[in-house]
């Protein structure tokens, strides 16, 4: 399996790594797993749900995959 870095899964998803570290850490995305300081998450994972945000919708202006 392929796995890509909380940084590649910043500029993918456009969140900071810090936000993308939350999801791991409350074990939101499937498969991450962590090896000593670093989370790997698989290449295919989807972004989850920000609960932060409004029912409304909002996009990413810099034509990320959201």
């Amino acid at each position: 399996m392929d796995y890509m870095t909380l940084k590649e899964a910043s500029e993918k998803w456009c969140v900071s790594t810090r936000q993308i570290n939350y999801y791991c850490i409350e074990g939101r995305i499937p498969g991450a797993i962590k090896m000593a300081t670093i989370w790997l998450l698989p290449k295919d994972a989807v972004k989850p749900i920000d609960r932060r945000r409004n029912k409304r919708g909002g996009s990413c202006d810099k034509g990320c995959d959201m």
